[in-house]
């Protein structure tokens, strides 16, 4: 027998549903903001939406709207009486600067993903996915703005600490690989802080192989080079006393072959280091996850698709850690250890053989 809806929970959802459509406009909103300076503009000091406009540069008219949607969305305050707006300094913290707090420039994800919805619309059809060439270049743009700052601020001094002694071994000196490493920042930053190890980082992304390149060049780096290699055939020599990878084995097309050619490439006493999304394998432990939404949507849209399209194992990006270990434990890892990354989206996998 049909049950009839209950009208009160009908309208509950119609408003939470029409607040999820709401967080997507808000999230390209802050894109504006964070690519034409509006952020940094308002961080100056409480003002008019002329003097802010003036300040960066910009249309008034456009700036005034864009306000409109920054005060009602609860990202920057108003006040009537002199007109004035004002973006509150905690606000400031996560939109502006250079701290590892900064989120603006991960809005810009919301808009690179639309773009290619209508292919993943298809797959949904007939099957396959989108390949990992169609993402680029600006994907590959997008993870270099949305990890850089992150790196910048915790790589040397939060996230490599967690391995107990790698700091002390990195400064002796070691050889270290970075699978699909991008645009190379984290690498040329370990290089630039630990000038007696060496480094080389392996993408399949010609674009971001020569911008590691080129910024290892900038920074007169001599210990960091780059290679395009597709990292499930890394080679079993040479050896490295640490591998790396950040956000890279949930969307490879073979992750198990990644996993045991790390595992292979490792010199004895070696540390391979992973970062990947922080989830559960199991969905109905992540329904508590505020992260978890995000993670599904991702990967619906990026990760689990470009695998996918390589007739891959499309694992997702809440792959979620219990599949994590069993990946690692079948690679050749007898040692895993898990800690929680700085912030709340990511662990680091901690391996020996």
């Amino acid at each position: 027998m049909e049950q009839t809806p209950d009208r009160k929970r009908v309208q509950e959802f119609a408003r939470k549903l029409f607040g999820h459509y709401t967080s997507g406009m808000l999230t390209m909103m802050v894109d504006i903001g964070h690519k034409t300076g509006l952020f940094e503009a308002l961080a100056t000091a409480p003002d008019t939406s002329q003097r802010i406009a003036d300040r960066a540069g910009l249309d008034e008219r456009y700036v005034r709207e864009w306000l409109g949607a920054m005060v009602t969305g609860g990202i920057v305050q108003y006040d009537p009486g002199s007109e004035t707006f004002a973006l509150p300094p905690e606000h400031a913290v996560c939109l502006t600067g250079t701290s590892s707090r900064n989120l603006g420039a991960n809005s810009q994800v919301l808009s690179m993903l639309a773009r290619r919805l209508p292919r993943v619309v298809e797959c949904f059809r007939n099957g396959g996915g989108v390949p990992y060439s169609e993402f680029r270049p600006d994907f590959t743009e997008y993870q270099d703005a949305s990890w850089r700052l992150l790196y910048d601020g915790l790589l040397i001094k939060g996230f490599l600490p967690l391995a107990k002694g790698l700091p002390e071994r990195l400064a002796a000196g070691i050889r270290v690989a970075d699978l699909g490493c991008g645009t190379g920042h984290a690498i040329n930053l370990m290089a630039r802080d630990y000038p007696a190890s060496t480094f080389i980082g392996y993408d399949i992304a010609s674009d971001a192989i020569e911008h590691g390149r080129a910024e290892a060049r900038s920074m007169g780096l001599t210990n960091a080079r780059f290679e395009k290699v597709d990292v499930a055939r890394l080679p079993a020599q040479p050896k490295f006393d640490l591998i790396t990878s950040f956000d890279a084995i949930h969307d490879q097309r073979d992750p198990a072959s990644m996993l045991r050619a790390a595992a292979v490439a490792l010199a004895p006493g070696g540390v391979y280091f992973a970062v990947e999304p922080r989830a559960s394998s199991r969905l109905e432990e992540n329904v508590a996850n505020p992260f978890a939404p995000y993670l599904y949507g991702m990967s619906v849209l990026h990760c689990m698709t470009v695998s996918l399209a390589e007739g891959g194992a499309g694992l997702g990006t809440a792959w979620g850690e219990a599949t994590a270990r069993k990946f690692l434990t079948d690679a050749g890892f007898t040692s895993i250890d898990v800690v929680d990354a700085p912030g709340p989206q990511n662990s680091v996998y901690i391996c020996r053989r």
